[in-house]
């Protein structure tokens, strides 16, 4: 496929890290591959993936929301808070009624959420996991999240599906864990999906080593850009292009907006004949900021 910039929805495969499901993209696509959000090694579900000078599009996915079907298993407690960890409590399972409770007293709107110590939050300049691995005691703060919605899709007297929608930053493996001990309990994850990041779904996302759907998906980033409710689409003079596409922060007035967006934080902005060629961050008056990074390549002379 050649070296390309795109932004692509994958289905990531449970038993891999993050990292490692690139591969096959890495081969297919581009070499340079990132993604906008990791999933535990052993969650699966969507993932945002973007190759090329893409890579440096991240911050426009950094805040969305995500949505999980997640199932928690109430009576037992691991140190990873996922089933790959070590045993390191138990306690009664509570009742249906009890979960319902908690849920709905405790575990909507603003809390206060502690990140398990086995995760990648930097702390004292070093990464959680690494230090709760050197066996070396650790506290991890409490910071706000949101969880928009938690309904509960099944509860067969030891492992509840629920699903949950809910700001960034959130772990579902610390909601597994308070919510087991608002219910005198103790619990972990056994089973994580990701299911929505903002926009997007995974019924829309295709496998890394799926060569065709690949193909197939690479033709719709213009569309995702598109579906972005924090990017206006602008389109750019074909005389301005190439002191754009050479470093030059468009003026506004040599932009037209196709399609805008309130508040908008971020533009994309196409030529004439439809490529996108840049994406820049915006001022509050619309103004533009700076760019974030060139998608097609430079111009080398005035058109």
């Amino acid at each position: 496929m050649g070296n390309n910039s795109h932004i692509l929805l994958i289905d990531k495969p449970s038993g891999v890290t993050s990292f490692r499901s690139l591969g096959a993209i890495k081969h297919s696509i581009d070499k340079k591959v990132g993604h906008t959000g990791t999933l535990d090694k052993f969650a699966h579900g969507l993932m945002i993936v973007l190759t090329g000078s893409m890579t440096k599009l991240n911050i426009l996915f950094s805040n969305l929301d995500k949505k999980y079907i997640a199932t928690i298993r109430f009576g037992e407690e691991t140190d990873t808070l996922d089933p790959e960890g070590i045993l390191v409590g138990s306690a009664d399972i509570p009742s249906l009624e009890t979960i319902k409770k908690a849920i709905s007293e405790k575990f909507l709107g603003e809390v206060f959420q502690a990140p398990p110590i086995y995760s990648a939050i930097h702390v004292n300049g070093k990464r959680a996991y690494q230090i709760a691995r050197s066996g070396k005691e650790l506290k991890m703060e409490k910071r706000p999240i949101k969880i928009y919605d938690f309904n509960i899709i099944d509860f067969d007297g030891r492992d509840l599906v629920c699903s949950i929608k809910v700001s960034k930053g959130t772990y579902i493996r610390s909601i597994a864990r308070d919510l087991a001990i608002e219910c005198n309990s103790r619990g972990h994850l056994v089973a994580l999906e990701r299911t929505e990041v903002g926009p997007f779904k995974i019924e829309e996302a295709v496998k890394a080593d799926d060569n065709s759907g690949l193909s197939v998906m690479c033709d719709k980033t213009d569309e995702l850009i598109a579906r972005m409710d924090n990017v206006t689409i602008f389109e750019i003079n074909d005389d301005r292009l190439f002191y754009v596409a050479n470093g030059h922060t468009p003026d506004k007035k040599d932009l037209k907006i196709i399609r805008e967006v309130n508040n908008a934080s971020y533009g994309a902005i196409y030529s004439k004949d439809k490529v996108l060629r840049v994406v820049v961050s915006l001022k509050e008056d619309g103004k533009v900021d700076s760019i974030i990074c060139q998608i097609h390549p430079k111009f080398d002379r005035l058109i």
